[in-house]
């Protein structure tokens, strides 16, 4: 039996579909996984032997831009994107048993699904990108939402509408050739009235009352089991925990000398610094107290630094919660400053929530961070392991026998 796993977005959508896609296989399940075609991510799922269909164009070339898109672009891309489902991923699911969906809203993967009759399953793996009354809608194009509405229902009312206004039109026309009915509300067809959530239901708990039933299944945690580099061994067994500072597949072009600031940061809270490259190429000054790295095991490294500074994204502060490692998340998109909140509410790190990043400022949240490590090793214990566990049995008992 073979179902498809699909994923438009970052590392941090990426890897946790190869551990559903993991988690399956111990199962007696292959499956494959949809994803964008930059080498980093195929290199990630070849690693653990998962079939990649690539679709759509490269991430990082489109988040890597000079230019921001207009709202022409934006209209131009959902097209594509549509035409992308019934393309590509719908001759990748033929002789599938069901189809899981996430990332950029994958608007016509629910409709592959209905054309051959099997199992689909939206999720994604934080709370504030499905509708509530508990926390806005982030504005996506093409209108921006009017300054003075604050009311949360209403804010997801007119994401709604921004969502219709992008795909709908392209989403029907590929439905009328698959000999399928017309979609009203694009935004709720994708998401169903039951999505799954894989989140830590302690980092990221989904609020009650609220119009869905979600399906909290808890993190997928992909199984890593890498050495570290020996040039991160090393600098590790020179001196004392120095701080991370990792920023994942952000370009950060809103702040500019990024590793200088983190390198100044740390050192003046007396620490030495590990700088990710990440996508924005970090580049730090070549000094005694500082390494730059490439993609390495966090699950390895991060039990073994003073404090973890990132961009925010749902693996990261996740797996820095795991290991016990405080954290200072400086937020630039969509979810990010919810998980920034949620470290802070938590008591096991810091929001860095200035506008613009400094020394000054990061070395303030770092002090806070640090002062938190005991409150970190506290809640470590308390993140569950288990979420594609559940999960992958979730998955097959949605699957009829008749289709195993």
């Amino acid at each position: 039996m073979r179902v498809l796993l699909l994923t438009y977005g970052s590392r941090g959508d990426v890897e946790p579909m190869a551990a559903l896609a993991v988690r399956l296989r111990d199962l007696g399940v292959e499956a494959r996984v949809c994803a964008p075609p930059d080498a980093e991510f195929a290199d990630l799922l070849a690693a653990d032997g998962i079939p990649v269909v690539p679709f759509g164009r490269s991430l990082r070339a489109w988040v890597g831009g000079d230019a921001p898109p207009t709202t022409d672009d934006a209209f131009t891309r959902a097209a594509a994107w549509v035409a992308d489902h019934f393309g590509p991923v719908a001759a990748a699911a033929e002789g599938c048993a069901a189809l899981v969906a996430t990332g950029l809203v994958p608007a016509g993967a629910r409709s592959v699904a209905e054309r051959l009759g099997i199992p689909y399953v939206y999720v994604c793996f934080q709370p504030v990108t499905l509708p509530s009354p508990h926390h806005p809608a982030a504005w996506r194009p093409p209108t921006p939402f009017p300054p003075d509405v604050t009311d949360n229902r209403e804010l997801w009312r007119l994401d709604a509408e921004n969502v219709d206004a992008l795909f709908r039109a392209p989403l029907n026309r590929h439905r009328a050739a698959a000999g399928l009915p017309p979609v009203d509300a694009v935004r709720d067809h994708v998401f169903t009235d039951r999505p799954w959530l894989a989140a830590d239901p302690l980092l990221a708990p989904w609020q009650e009352p609220a119009d869905l039933d979600v399906v909290q299944t808890g993190a997928w945690i992909r199984p890593d089991d890498r050495p570290l580099p020996p040039e991160v061994e090393a600098f590790l067994a020179a001196g004392p925990p120095p701080v991370y500072v990792g920023f994942g597949s952000m370009p950060m072009h809103g702040a500019p000398d990024v590793a200088r600031t983190a390198v100044e940061a740390a050192r003046a809270v007396g620490r030495r610094v590990i700088v990710a490259r990440g996508w924005a190429d970090l580049a730090p000054d070549d000094a005694a107290d500082c390494l730059a790295i490439g993609e390495v095991n966090q699950q390895q490294l991060f039990g073994r630094v003073a404090a973890v500074v990132h961009h925010g994204g749902a693996g990261t502060t996740t797996a820095a919660a795991r290991a016990g490692a405080p954290q200072v998340v400086v937020p630039q998109v969509v979810d990010q400053p919810y998980w920034g909140g949620r470290v802070a509410a938590l008591g096991i790190g810091a929001l860095h929530d200035a506008p613009v990043m400094t020394p000054a400022s990061l070395a303030s949240a770092l002090a806070t961070a640090l002062a938190a490590r005991a409150r970190a090793r506290e809640v470590a214990p308390a993140i569950s392991t288990d979420g594609a566990d559940r999960a992958a049995k979730l998955l097959l008992d949605a699957i009829t026998p008749e289709a195993r």
